[in-house]
């Protein structure tokens, strides 16, 4: 897996437009959740991607420096796999890639997530510590999860 890292003045439109489409495709209409994933929090953010053949976006995340999301937390957000290729465990390859980027790039600063609350499990296994705050996001169960 070839895992691109990109400020968002990096990226060309037809990427943009294939990580948006992602995006949209997932979090809007296969959870059938109406709102507004462009959030004019893009600009800030560092884009980790991969595409596949055709220059589509099939595994994303994006991470913020330390208040630039969430005050003293670096913070990940929008982890995305295409549907199609959930079960080859691209998951937990995207989610180490990010906590390694932030480790790299934000040393000794922790990491906090939004999680959909059913897939608290998984982020678990990845190293993350759920806290206790469980909350509704866009009308879908999250709850806070924190690496340290």
């Amino acid at each position: 897996m070839k895992w691109n890292v990109k400020k968002f003045n990096q990226l060309d439109i037809n990427t943009l437009y294939s990580i948006l489409k992602l995006r949209s495709e997932v979090f809007v209409l296969e959870q059938n959740c109406p709102y507004l994933d462009i959030d004019e929090k893009d600009q800030k953010a560092l884009h980790i991607f991969s595409l596949d053949a055709n220059n589509n976006c099939i595994a994303y995340g994006r991470i913020f420096k330390p208040n630039d999301y969430y005050k003293n937390y670096t913070a990940i957000t929008r982890i995305v796999i295409r549907e199609k290729n959930r079960n080859k465990k691209l998951g937990y390859e995207l989610v180490q890639k990010l906590i390694d980027i932030c480790k790299e790039n934000y040393k000794g600063k922790k990491i906090k997530i939004s999680a959909q609350k059913h897939l608290q499990n998984f982020y678990e296994k990845c190293g993350f510590v759920f806290k206790g705050e469980n909350y509704l996001e866009d009308e879908i169960p999250h709850c806070a999860m924190y690496y340290f």
